[in-house]
């Protein structure tokens, strides 16, 4: 069996971008804390928070080394958090998710292929990465910083452009400014109808999830805003009934509505393809 078979290959890529993710996912446990109190994502080196001793490279490999320390600091055996190696666990899984959805082809109206396909992947990647990151800082502090979410709109336009170009197919680019465009409207009037159910930052991750979601497809498009109220509802609806939440409470909705785009991403054609058929269409 050699590397150039596609089975071989499907899972040499699939585990080198699981690895990758992992190490990703270590970055992005840095990008949590930081960005939302303004600090360097760069600088100062990873800490103890609690003795304040630099935390070496040899304890600082994704998963391995929390369970090699057992969970604690190295030298004050200060407890560290589960969290960490499950963000860096999830995003490396969520890398070999989506490299295996680009190479198969699964559930998608559009399959990402040859050169341009490479470009695509990279920007399903990368907002991959930005997903576990929001969805993480919405959830600790119900903000959705313009610095992660803003430059995501310069990487998936360019990226998005330099396939349409490569490929001289503009038709999944001229979707992706559709979805963009339609899903920042529909938040922006909807938070401007109900100022304190919507915020300005899920109108900015709207048209940034409107572009991945229009350049996949129509259905996705559909699916995913549609997915993103179905969960946020039932989330509320949750808390509401345990008491752990009121009509008035401030909900993160930033997870939902990312929550929903991946579902449209991933499984939105298969999902529209069977309700128009459910439906007679």
């Amino acid at each position: 069996m050699t590397i150039a078979e596609p089975g071989l290959w499907l899972s040499f890529t699939t585990a080198c971008a699981g690895v990758f993710g992992l190490l990703i996912g270590s970055f992005l446990n840095v990008v949590v804390y930081r960005v939302p109190n303004g600090l360097s994502v760069v600088s100062p080196p990873s800490a103890c928070p609690s003795c304040g001793h630099t935390i070496k490279a040899y304890d600082n490999v994704p998963v391995l080394s929390w369970l090699v320390l057992r969970g604690k600091c190295r030298n004050c055996a200060t407890p560290i958090s589960k969290r960490y190696p499950l963000v860096e666990a999830a995003t490396g899984i969520a890398f070999a998710g989506v490299v295996l959805w680009a190479w198969t082809g699964a559930a998608s109206a559009r399959p990402v292929d040859g050169a341009p396909g490479i470009l695509v992947l990279v920007g399903f990647l990368y907002l991959a990465a930005v997903s576990v990151a929001l969805g993480l800082i919405d959830l600790d502090t119900l903000r959705l910083p313009d610095a992660i979410v803003l430059p995501g709109y310069l990487v998936g336009a360019a990226l998005f452009a330099a396939a349409s170009i490569i490929s001289g197919d503009y038709s999944a680019l001229l979707s992706a400014g559709v979805g963009m465009a339609s899903l920042w409207t529909a938040y922006l009037l909807m938070a401007l109808a109900y100022p304190g159910g919507m915020g300005f930052g899920d109108v900015k991750l709207a048209g940034l999830l409107g572009m991945f979601l229009g350049w996949t497809g129509w259905g996705p498009l559909v699916v995913g805003a549609f997915a993103a109220f179905l969960l946020g509802g039932v989330y509320s609806l949750i808390l509401l009934a345990a008491g752990k939440a009121g009509r008035k409470s401030g909900i993160p909705f930033g997870p939902w509505m990312l929550a929903g785009a991946w579902i449209g991403i991933l499984a939105g054609t298969l999902l529209w393809r069977g309700y128009l058929a459910l439906v007679g269409l």
